[in-house]
């Protein structure tokens, strides 16, 4: 079969020769493939049976998810029909990456909600209103972003004169809060997803499917080029595209680079880095132990070609300078590839690729922030403050000299062959300049850095940074909103919200003995700015 319907993945000579070729010879006599295909739960151990159990059903949706296709086509129309083809999508991780990549990859427009930053979701607002139909999307039906986004546009739907129940439609599991309260609203449409599948595996499922073909993707396109990969994935044979990615992670792991450095080298696809970064982070980011993906903007970027020994780099599309492997194939096919990937990954590192036990500290820290707005309003005292940059400090972390001495010492705290991740609480449309960040701050520390807009790394990377190698150093940037919005019915403001998970992640990672650096902006361009400014003073 060839290898643009396959998803087929090369891995370079020297690394299958070093290590990676053993391991899938085993994984070949062990018959993982074809059990992965199975479905069988016992492949991760007996500590991860029980959820592995009810979480293998994304090795099948090429099949399962075909009734999707009708469904999805006829409200389109229907709304369509109605004069309403904006689509806007609330959801967090696993609910709004792998629509954003379809979504982006086909030219289709969706406007994704996976923030609390108030100015990005009052854009989301101004947008014209009589056009829009909102997809509220959360596995667990209790998401605190998505139920914020969803309070804010039924008010301003209802404040325009609009039928919001008409507006809203709803991607949930079965049995959850969310899909009780679409039933009693009567909202528009009540969308079931498999509840056995994990969110960062539900790219083909309701989560993924529903919102895309909404905006207009051909999402029977992407099941017919998953159904044409899953043939090859489950074959038990040393050529499998599966067993060669997930083995030479494993390999490389064994050899100390734990990072897996992620480029698009010309696939045609859009966004992927972000969507498989999730995947791996959660994924294998726990006991300790894991792969950190680096998501970086192309293969000429710092950290790819020069990943360096603690590193491998990983082309999405034709191999590429400097890359160990790369991987093929359409959208469809490349979503199934990498899943099958990062779960025999899991069994090689002897973790569990299903759950993410670390992820739910932040989020209660954060809820003991905003039960105490104390905490939140006037009870900071900044270590330092250089025009429009407050700098607040983990214990150790020196905070004396100018800006640009601060970031040189906390850089000095990242231990040889650590990481740095960077943080950024701000918007992620008007604030974009921010990720230039990663390849300045990448090219001046020689330190395998990452970028994430918060809160949507907290529900992708966030439980690699607790539960993975503990080498990271972490610099979080928030920001002064120019205005807020309140959350109906909840006794916090976005802008409240996003400063809880701010400071309460910073919190769980100092517990955790890690280096945190805050720099909040007074004045977002100014301070955004003078942080550029400081960067560049440190030497390379």
């Amino acid at each position: 079969m060839a290898g643009e319907e396959t998803g087929n993945v090369t891995v370079s000579d020297e690394l299958l020769a070093a290590k990676a070729a053993p391991l899938i010879d085993k994984l070949v006599a062990d018959q993982i493939a074809s059990k992965i295909a199975a479905q069988d739960a016992t492949l991760w151990g007996p500590d991860a049976e029980h959820e592995a159990s009810i979480r293998l059903s994304w090795t099948t949706l090429y099949k399962s998810s075909r009734p999707l296709i009708g469904e999805v086509e006829a409200l389109r129309e229907e709304l369509r029909g109605e004069g309403v083809d904006r689509v806007v999508l609330a959801g967090m991780g696993g609910s709004s990456l792998a629509p954003e990549v379809i979504t982006a990859t086909e030219g289709a427009p969706l406007i994704v909600l996976d923030t609390t930053d108030p100015g990005q979701v009052a854009d989301a607002l101004a947008g014209d209103l009589e056009r829009t139909v909102l997809v509220v999307s959360s596995k667990s039906g209790g998401t605190v972003e998505t139920d914020s986004h969803r309070r804010i546009f039924v008010k301003a739907f209802t404040e325009a004169g609009i039928d919001a129940a008409r507006r809203i439609v709803v991607v949930t599991d079965p049995g959850s809060p969310l899909a009780e309260l679409g039933r009693n609203e009567g909202y528009r449409t009540v969308f079931l997803a498999d509840p056995q599948v994990g969110g960062r595996y539900s790219a083909l499922t309701a989560f993924g499917l529903v919102p895309a073909g909404l905006a207009g993707a051909d999402v029977a396109r992407l099941l017919d080029q998953a159904a044409a990969a899953a043939q090859v994935l489950g074959e038990d044979n040393a050529d499998n595209p599966a067993l060669r990615l997930g083995a030479a992670w494993a390999a490389a792991h064994a050899e100390g680079a734990e990072k897996v450095v992620l480029a698009d080298s010309g696939s045609g696809i859009t966004g992927f880095p972000d969507w498989a970064e999730q995947l791996i982070a959660e994924s294998t980011g726990k006991r300790g132990t894991g792969l950190l993906p680096v998501a970086v903007a192309g293969t000429d970027a710092p950290g790819f070609a020069d990943a360096g020994s603690d590193a491998t780099a990983v082309a999405i599309g034709p191999a590429s300078a400097g890359a160990k492997i790369a991987t093929g194939g359409p959208l469809g096919a490349q979503f199934l590839l990498w899943e099958y990937a990062t779960a025999i990954a899991g069994r090689l590192l002897e973790i569990n690729p299903f759950d993410q036990p670390d992820v739910e500290a932040a989020k209660a820290a954060a809820r003991a922030l905003l039960d105490n707005p104390a905490a939140l309003e006037g009870g900071e005292t900044p270590s330092a403050v250089d025009g429009a940059v407050q700098v607040f400090a983990s214990e150790g972390v020196t905070t004396e000299g100018s800006l640009a001495d601060v970031l040189r010492s906390f850089f000095a705290r990242a231990p040889e062959h650590g990481y740095l991740a960077v943080q950024a609480y701000l918007d992620r449309l008007d604030d974009a300049s921010a990720a230039l960040l990663r390849p300045e701050l990448a090219k001046r520390t020689g330190l395998q850095t990452t970028f994430g807009w918060g809160p949507r790394f907290l529900h992708s990377t966030g439980q690699y940074h607790k539960g993975g190698h503990q080498n990271g150093i972490f610099l979080q940037i928030t920001g002064d909103a120019e205005t807020d919005l309140d959350v109906p019915d909840r006794p916090y403001t976005l802008g409240k919200l996003q400063h809880a998970q701010a400071l309460g992640d910073g919190q769980v990672l100092t517990e955790h003995g890690r280096p945190v650096l805050r720099l909040h902006l007074t004045d977002r361009a100014a301070g955004l700015a003078q942080v550029v400014r400081a960067v560049q003073e440190v030497a390379p």
